[in-house]
């Protein structure tokens, strides 16, 4: 838990510091030659420089850039501060790994909001965020069509908007999350989890994401949750003008250095102008869902999504 909460804030107060460091680097002046020597001055250039280099590298710069930092914060506080947070999508599939039947083939919806309650007016220029996700898992294949299994995941937590030589990079977040299925006795099942998570914006194209938590079990029915639904994971997508988008997503969970959750999609957007898409989804993993977080499931499903304009959040 030290590890993890070090790793955040020293990757908050390092991308704190290279936003001073642009500020400042072209007003540095040598006031008093018996405090500050030449030579400390060229290693710092000769640092913001390499610094610079890395960045521009890393973080090409696709689009003209805005005055300075303040601008980029201006408007990403301008953004509605009500609006999709994930993905909202319906999708129906089936199973991969065995013959298709209406016990292993059924239809997923998501529903994902996120309300804004605060511009970045805190500590180090963050902001307030609250969020709200359910996933719901229906038998659509069966008689009756019941519900199989609906988790409820609301968060709270605070975020930034990293800037670095008047260039937008991406967000940082720290939340407190709740994950339920809402169910009692046999069939309840319940974790918490602190989540410290970074969205990178690579370029135009481009977006990698990583998130990692600190889980709090305190569910009866499922001591042993973490090993299925994971650590932490890590995501990528490829967004070709909002014409298209695929998205790999791959969550760690317990057993050996290679096993883990692997989620892949495509859409295809319907209308021009319109953040409404054709959905295909690949599931291979454990964990889907809370309810059976213990079986295996290898899945094909295909709907309609409605993604963020921003960028797409896992």
């Amino acid at each position: 838990m030290k590890k993890t909460l070090a790793f955040f804030f020293i990757s908050l107060a390092t991308s704190y510091t290279l936003q001073l460091a642009a500020q400042h680097s072209d007003s540095i002046h040598i006031h008093n030659s018996k405090h500050i020597h030449r030579g400390d001055s060229a290693k710092h250039s000769q640092f913001s420089r390499r610094a610079q280099d890395v960045l521009t590298t890393v973080f090409r710069q696709d689009e003209p850039v805005l005055n300075n930092a303040d601008s980029i914060i201006k408007v990403f506080d301008n953004l509605p501060s009500f609006g999709i947070y994930k993905n909202n999508y319906i999708v129906t599939g089936t199973a991969l790994n065995e013959e298709p039947t209406r016990y292993n083939s059924d239809a997923k919806f998501q529903i994902s909001v996120s309300q804004r309650l605060t511009n970045s007016v805190l500590p180090f220029r963050t902001y307030l965020i609250l969020t709200y996700t359910q996933l719901a898992y229906w038998n659509v294949y069966q008689k009756s069509f019941p519900f199989g299994d609906i988790n409820y995941n609301p968060t709270i937590g605070v975020g930034k908007a990293l800037t670095y030589k008047n260039r937008f990079l991406g967000t940082v977040s720290m939340q407190f999350e709740h994950e339920s299925n809402g169910r009692d006795e046999d069939e309840s099942r319940s974790w918490n989890k602190i989540s410290f998570s970074g969205i990178f914006k690579i370029n135009r194209f481009w977006t990698v994401q990583s998130k990692m938590w600190i889980p709090i079990v305190d569910g009866e029915n499922n001591p042993n949750i973490v090993r299925y639904k994971g650590w932490g994971h890590i995501a990528s997508d490829y967004n070709y003008k909002n014409k298209y988008n695929f998205g790999l997503l791959i969550t760690k969970r317990g057993g050996g250095f290679f096993d883990a959750n692997i989620t892949a999609n495509y859409s295809l957007r319907l209308f021009k102008n319109e953040n409404q898409y054709l959905f295909l989804e690949y599931y291979n993993g454990y964990g889907e869902n809370l309810l059976d977080y213990k079986r295996y499931r290898h899945m094909l499903r295909i709907g309609f999504v409605i993604s963020p304009s921003f960028f797409h959040i896992y």
